[in-house]
């Protein structure tokens, strides 16, 4: 990365962090985003030159922010003594961590993300999530597990971070016996879908040709 990109990616970072506060009142709007830039010391012009898409450029940083700081704490976690289970486990809950200091701006997320015109964005945020736990926890199937994988844990992190959001309870402990039991489910899913698996390795492979067109991860 170069210096004026490192400079530019820091910038985007504090005007983002700086917006979260006034999301809370104003939603991601081109008010809280005005008000980030004054208490970040930046100039309003700021706003257009780092954010030339608005509100929902500014959503999907938040969005990555997240993910990086769950990445982070799964590179200082000791995975390889951890079951799959676990590392799922620990991702969705240090991603949410993440933003508890900012839970109402990411409630303000899910109500923004749900209007018919940035449901693509978050379809888009939802797959870098869950694709991103696969891959940090060491994750690398490219057959058809690949897609149930993220399919199952994109269900499964949809369902613990509503329920999240609306958790009273001392230190979230509801909401990470709710990802307990979700994770749980999906293990099993799982368990079901290997048998198929090795009923539909002894059959042709539809998705063969779908794969060779396929994007490669990284």
């Amino acid at each position: 990365m170069t210096d004026d990109a490192r400079e530019r990616a820091v910038a985007r970072d504090t005007l983002m962090l700086a917006s979260l506060p006034h999301v809370v009142f104003d939603g991601w709007s081109p008010a809280a985003m005005a008000a980030g830039a004054a208490d970040a010391g930046m100039d309003p012009v700021a706003v257009r030159r780092y954010f030339p898409g608005g509100a929902a450029e500014m959503v999907g940083l938040f969005s990555a922010w997240a993910d990086g700081r769950m990445i982070a704490a799964l590179d200082a976690a000791d995975l390889d003594s951890m079951k799959v289970r676990e590392r799922v486990t620990l991702a969705v809950r240090a991603r949410l961590e993440a933003l508890t200091p900012h839970r109402e701006a990411a409630r303000r997320t899910v109500s923004f993300l749900a209007l018919p015109a940035n449901a693509p964005l978050g379809v888009k945020c939802l797959y870098r999530t869950v694709d991103d736990i696969w891959y940090a926890i060491g994750d690398r199937s490219a057959d058809f597990s690949f897609y149930t994988k993220r399919g199952l844990l994109a269900g499964v992190y949809g369902a613990v971070s509503l329920y999240w959001l609306e958790d009273r309870s001392e230190d979230f402990a509801d909401s990470w016996a709710f990802l307990d039991r979700r994770i749980a489910d999906v293990m099993r899913i799982q368990k079901a879908t290997g048998r198929f698996e090795g009923l539909r390795s002894r059959l042709p492979d539809p998705f063969r040709l779908a794969r060779q067109f396929a994007m490669p991860r990284r």
